[in-house]
């Protein structure tokens, strides 16, 4: 998992309320074994309306989406995140979250940044003709025009996203821990070894 710390450029300024996970990844992608390619079929349904954001030029390679209140409800594919991430979207700003979106987007390395609606509502003006500016350090939401929006995030979260530490990650970290225990209970109980040989 890349470490985020800073992520800046333009937003996708999409506001829609209630887009669950089919509509960010229809089921019939879903048949894939890798998630290289899911951008190509991430809001397909919304691709096929006329001037949609997401096939317009201006907002290609945008690192940013800006969504409306209860983002990603619905199945808990974690193929959504992974659409996203294959978009090259690595932040999603929206008044609230799916609790189990949410969760999959931190666990493959998305910022999901709550603020308040009349907040998301500016930034998807701003959206429309500069770029945002989030920062994870300072937990802040910055545009060209002095605006400045503070956002809360769980510590631990804040802390794998800086770190790029996903859950194998998180665990490799201890690994010196690990063997300090393993070798322990080799000599402190060594008929566990044994069981475990004989089991080979």
């Amino acid at each position: 998992m890349e470490p985020i710390s800073h992520v800046a450029g333009r937003a996708i300024p999409f506001g829609r309320k209630n887009v669950d996970t089919d509509v960010i990844i229809p089921a019939h992608w879903l048949k894939t074994i890798t998630r290289e390619g899911l951008g190509r079929g991430a809001f397909e349904a919304v691709r096929k309306e006329p001037d949609n954001v997401f096939d317009n030029p201006e907002y290609a390679s945008a690192p940013i989406l800006i969504a409306g209140d209860n983002f990603g409800c619905g199945s808990s594919r974690e193929h959504a995140a992974w659409a996203l991430l294959d978009m090259g979207v690595t932040c999603v700003i929206a008044p609230s979250f799916s609790d189990i979106f949410s969760g999959n987007a931190f666990k493959n390395g998305i910022l999901t940044v709550v603020l308040p609606q009349e907040a998301v509502d500016r930034l998807l003006e701003v959206a429309k003709t500069d770029p945002i500016d989030v920062d994870l350090e300072t937990q802040s939401v910055t545009t060209p025009f002095q605006d400045r929006f503070v956002f809360e995030i769980d510590a631990f979260r804040k802390h794998c996203l800086l770190e790029g530490l996903d859950e194998v990650g998180l665990t490799m970290a201890q690994a010196s821990t690990i063997h300090a225990y393993e070798t322990r209970a080799r000599a402190e109980l060594p008929f566990l070894a044994r069981t475990a040989q004989s089991s080979l």
